[in-house]
């Protein structure tokens, strides 16, 4: 009889297998999950003691996605926003970065990583203000620390904590995306936390950020006279503009309004000298307007005409760019004057001299060297990315020809002295892939050029399936007005312009002469110093 009933529990257990086997997974209880990180304890994470103050489900973005969003704080005041899609994650973690002197957790450039799925985080870098707003820092040694070289990479500490509460695992794979500040912070961590980030995207990075700021305060003073008045304004401006296009747009093969390699323009302002003293405002420029356009061009050097540091000066084809940052524009102040003198009122200086400090009081011969101190807190120029290659990272970095707030050339010495450092250009492409876009402004999307560039999806497909980028695409679009948020791909088709490819640094692209100018198959890959004929 034992044996009997052995037999029937046996003969049960095997029907029901099935059907216990197929009874669905509980549902994912994210409203519970996201109300539960309010009381869960960070606090004890290495070397990133975390607190949340709130947590909510709300819909988010443009296409108003369900996310829970949490606000938090690494010690003692690293502010942190993170939103989590309650479904769809992809399981992945991205952050991104900050710009100008930070201070917010805004984040505009999350709709896009949403939309693939992306839990996404941003800090405010350790303070709250505005970009433009560095009072903050004066005098603080832990809030310039953190905005030099913690928060970054404390805030992805928490925030990869934060996701693997939440979903109940931990990310597998973890990105970084940013551009001005937000690229300093791309290329800090590639060189001091290498293995925070499998990949990171990186745009216009004042790496060295002092001598960023030296270059920003020379071109405003080479443009006031002593009573502050403006020596070029926007008429001279335009007038140079059109010269430099006349005499260098076809330098890539196409005339369309481009210059492919702004360091291939030889162009000197004294062309456009008067002649006679009483010629029309904005047909030709006065000897003082001259000279100021020439040390627009060569950027700072002291007194004995020896160049300060390595950014040089703006690009050729960048003049029209000068309107609003060192020239006033119609209801437009030229926005760097007050920034940049904040800047060595409270961030540069150490001691910072506070708000009596103008920029009568910078000297180009003493003060440069002075700057160094705190310097130290902020440089992300270090040449030698061993570490990273050797986490297996890969790494995209850009900046635009036409940038006139992270001008292009020191830069350009940056991934010159890296390449040669990580033993050429073939070893250094295993890794790492640079791009120079014409016609770009600082982290623009809305400039000449075909700004609007898929980085992540480049930077995906390498991480993903070891398929490095080669040559991307670039799309000139049409936002109606000035965007408030990052591309969300794909682009609208009917609002895209033009096409154009971009190669990998130093190559550049050159248009053969016939073709579509909008199809890849009309550009041949050229290396620097070959031109169009």
């Amino acid at each position: 009889m034992n044996i009997l009933r052995i037999f029937w529990l046996l003969i049960a257990i095997s029907f029901a297998g099935p059907a216990l086997a197929a009874a669905p997974a509980p549902a994912f209880d994210y409203q519970s999950a996201c109300a539960g990180l309010r009381t869960t304890d960070f606090g004890k994470l290495l070397d990133a003691p975390t607190g949340i103050i709130a947590t909510a489900v709300i819909k988010y973005g443009a296409d108003s996605r369900e996310v829970c969003q949490v606000d938090g704080f690494v010690t003692p005041t690293i502010g942190f926003k993170i939103v989590m899609p309650t479904h769809g994650w992809n399981g992945k973690y991205l952050q991104g970065g900050c710009g100008g002197g930070c201070g917010t957790t805004k984040l505009f450039w999350c709709d896009d990583p949403l939309r693939r799925g992306y839990a996404c985080l941003g800090s405010d870098m350790g303070h709250t203000g505005s970009v433009g707003d560095w009072r903050w820092a004066w005098n603080n040694l832990q809030l310039q620390g953190d905005f030099g070289f913690r928060s970054t990479h404390v805030a992805s500490i928490a925030g990869k904590a934060v996701v693997a509460a939440f979903y109940g695992k931990a990310a597998k794979l973890s990105y970084y995306w940013g551009c001005s500040t937000g690229g300093r912070q791309a290329y800090h961590e590639a060189e001091f936390y290498p293995g925070d980030f499998a990949g990171i995207v990186g745009g216009s990075p004042p790496l060295n950020e002092t001598g960023s700021a030296v270059q920003l305060a020379w071109t405003v003073k080479a443009n006031l006279r002593a009573d502050g008045s403006e020596i070029l304004g926007v008429p001279e401006a335009g007038l140079l503009h059109r010269a430099v296009l006349a005499l260098c747009d076809k330098n890539d093969g196409l005339k369309d309004g481009l210059i492919g390699d702004a360091r291939q323009c030889r162009f000197d302002p004294a062309k456009l000298q008067c002649r006679v003293s009483d010629d029309a405002r904005g047909r030709c420029l006065s000897a003082e307007q001259v000279d100021a356009a020439r040390k627009f061009y060569a950027g700072p050097h002291d007194s004995k005409g020896r160049a300060i540091g390595f950014q040089g000066g703006v690009m050729p084809g960048s003049e029209i760019n000068w309107i609003g940052d060192y020239i006033d524009g119609p209801g437009r102040p030229a926005q760097y004057r007050k920034f940049i003198a904040n800047v060595f009122r409270y961030v540069g200086f150490n001691p910072g001299p506070g708000p009596d400090w103008t920029l009568a009081d910078l000297d180009f011969d003493r003060d440069p060297a002075r700057l160094q101190i705190n310097e130290a807190l902020y440089r992300a120029d270090n040449p030698d990315l061993r570490l990273f290659r050797n986490a297996g990272g890969k790494f995209i970095g850009f900046q635009g020809w036409s940038d006139t707030s992270i001008v292009p050339m020191g830069t350009v010495d940056y991934v010159d002295t890296m390449t040669r450092t990580m033993g050429g250009q073939q070893a250094t492409d295993r890794f790492f892939k640079f791009y120079m876009v014409p016609g770009m402004r600082h982290c623009s999307a809305d400039g000449d050029g075909a700004d609007n560039i898929d980085f992540l999806s480049a930077l995906e497909n390498w991480v993903e399936n070891d398929t490095a980028p080669d040559v991307l695409i670039g799309h000139n679009f049409d936002w109606g007005s000035p965007p408030t948020t990052a591309p969300v791909w794909p682009l609208d088709p009917t609002k895209v312009r033009f096409d154009r490819p971009h190669f990998p640094y130093p190559a550049t692209a050159l248009y053969s002469g016939t073709g579509d100018p909008n199809a890849l198959s009309s550009w041949v890959r050229v290396m620097p110093g070959r031109t169009a004929r």
